[in-house]
């Protein structure tokens, strides 16, 4: 049920990457599209394995980059960049290389706030944000991500737990999802409503 759900989730978000890539083609100034491309590929990396998933964040960031250079006050874009700073961050064992990310994200964050300052996600992405370093801190001392597939879908939920033992690694696997929980379900929002702005069509149901 619950992979039904990831599998729809990626086949939409993959059928969003293609669409805003075949946008990108027609109009590369067009912020809105690369909004969308980077929001697409943050949430695409929730699938893949740990390193495969920092490649996919990197291109996030060069997309909105791009966006951001055209429109340095573009809000959703400045919001969505914190979110690809704070992921890449977590996917960082070493501290003092993820701080420089955090460090980052907050500032994104803070921005967008600062163009948006109504918007209630973007208020309570700002606000978390100065917890981040120290769920870092645990996740890490906790094993980290595996270098197994990260999302749900690929088996970082339920599996990882089913493979280690009692209440510990049910924490581990709790904190996994509070750390994802507001960085990537917070995106999707994001993600979607764009996506429907521009009328993207859905994957066909199967």
């Amino acid at each position: 049920m619950d992979m039904q759900t990831d599998f729809d989730r990626l086949l939409f978000f993959e059928h969003a990457r293609r669409g805003a890539e075949a946008t990108y083609t027609k109009n590369p100034l067009d912020t809105e599209n690369l909004t969308r491309w980077g929001g697409a590929l943050l949430e695409l990396s929730t699938f893949q394995s740990v390193e495969e998933s920092k490649s996919m964040i990197k291109d996030a960031i060069a997309k909105l980059d791009e966006a951001l250079s055209i429109d340095p006050k573009k809000h959703d874009a400045l919001w969505c960049m914190g979110n690809a700073q704070t992921s890449y961050a977590f996917l960082t064992p070493d501290k003092y290389e993820a701080k420089g990310y955090f460090d980052s994200a907050y500032t994104f964050f803070q921005q967008a706030l600062q163009e948006d300052p109504g918007n209630e996600l973007y208020r309570k992405s700002f606000e978390v944000a100065t917890k981040a370093p120290e769920l870092h801190s645990e996740l890490h001392k906790q094993g980290g991500f595996s270098q197994q597939a990260m999302g749900p879908a690929a088996g970082g939920g339920p599996s990882t737990s089913s493979t280690a033992k009692g209440p510990k690694a049910q924490k581990s696997s709790d904190l996994k999802y509070d750390v994802f929980g507001w960085v990537i379900l917070a995106v999707a929002i994001v993600a979607w409503v764009g996506f429907a702005k521009s009328n993207v069509p859905s994957p066909p149901q199967r």
